[in-house]
């Protein structure tokens, strides 16, 4: 009996150490809260966000803790969001729209301990990075693909008239040149890409109005710059074929897209877990592209051919090896001047300050 008894003691003796061991190997749950701007189902900005949410989740399962707030707007509800998150001891915290930029580097000074991460800023701190996505790179892609199919006389629906916008415009134009170009098309060199100006990131019924009326006026493509897809539906719905944007537009009833350039952010918030569970981690001003699997294209319309699918795709390698072409010189504004001479590229600093439009572009900057 007394050895039975002894027994048992030295298994439960050992059964504890080797929950404490496993215990103390286990790696640490880590914790992740995200200020989302609007709501998951926006079918936009923060729908993509949400995907890289859930994206994070899939991959890292239960080595992790996350949690999302929507509908976080003004910098107050920032900030309160933020500094709630860090309250509650979490690890990091991600705001994901530029209105968070100043209420969390606020909170970062408070809790030097925690990582913040911020979308589209520019301000950092010893333990506050920022990041944002090259999209310029797929815009590049879907302009090469509407010039191949012969598009030369687009209409764009533009949001604020801020560099990233500006970018992106330019950059479609200049992949719209290489492809009529390299398609043979005959085009008007000073009226490719007509802009008109929505002056919000979504306002669904200006967004439809804009459509309607460029494609009134005999535009043959439109393109969707807004969070929403109204601009691409309103496209459609007038028998005018459209490019998306953020989001895939075709999946939100714009059968008529040829493609649609995407954020991909959950590799980015993959990269920013594994490098806190590493240890790794340091403040950062991360801008990446397709290389880093944070920009992609939807998949095409059916009314894109074969030879141009292949041709697209083939240029996209070039972005995935780390090859960005689009604003290598000659490249010409819409006052004639060379601003990038022939074999310069424009720096990461004179593309983040962009403010002129190329040969192409018909529409000013709005004062």
């Amino acid at each position: 009996m007394h050895k039975k008894i002894l027994l048992s003691a030295v298994l439960m003796l050992l059964f504890l150490a080797c929950s404490t061991v496993f215990a103390a190997e286990s790696p640490k749950k880590l914790k992740a809260g995200f200020a989302l701007l609007w709501t998951i189902d926006d079918q936009g900005w923060t729908t993509s966000h949400y995907k890289g949410i859930e994206y994070l989740k899939k991959q890292l399962g239960d080595t992790v803790d996350v949690s999302y707030t929507e509908k976080t707007v003004s910098p107050a509800d920032a900030e309160r969001v933020i500094r709630g998150y860090a309250q509650k001891g979490y690890d990091v915290v991600f705001g994901t729209t530029f209105t968070h930029m100043d209420p969390m580097l606020a909170v970062a000074k408070d809790f030097p301990d925690l990582k913040f991460e911020h979308c589209s800023g520019y301000k950092t701190a010893p333990n506050m990075g920022t990041y944002f996505v090259r999209i310029y790179q797929a815009e590049y892609l879907a302009g090469y693909l509407a010039g191949l199919m012969g598009y030369k006389n687009v209409g764009t629906v533009a949001t604020q008239p801020i560099p990233e916008i500006v970018r992106g415009i330019n950059a479609f134009t200049l992949g719209l040149k290489r492809g009529l170009e390299e398609s043979a098309t005959k085009y008007a060199p000073e009226k490719l890409n007509t802009i008109v100006w929505l002056k919000a990131w979504r306002d669904p019924i200006n967004e439809t109005t804009l459509a309607e009326t460029l494609a009134g006026k005999g535009h043959d493509l439109i393109r969707q710059m807004a969070d929403t897809p109204d601009s691409a539906v309103a496209a459609c719905a007038n028998g005018v074929p459209a490019i998306g944007y953020g989001e895939d537009a075709a999946s939100y009833g714009a059968d008529c897209t040829l493609v649609s350039t995407q954020f991909n952010w959950g590799p980015y918030y993959v990269n920013v877990l594994n490098e806190l569970h590493d240890g790794t981690w340091k403040e950062d001003q991360f801008w990446g592209g397709f290389k880093d699997d944070v920009v992609k294209l939807s998949p095409f319309g059916k009314a894109v051919p074969q030879d141009v699918r292949e041709k697209v795709l083939s240029l996209k390698e070039q972005f995935e090896k780390g090859k960005d072409m689009v604003f290598t010189g000659p490249v010409i504004d819409q006052q004639g001047k060379t601003v990038i001479p022939k074999g310069q590229k424009a720096t990461d600093p004179e593309m983040l300050s962009m403010r002129w439009f190329i040969q192409g572009v018909n529409g000013k900057l709005p004062e």
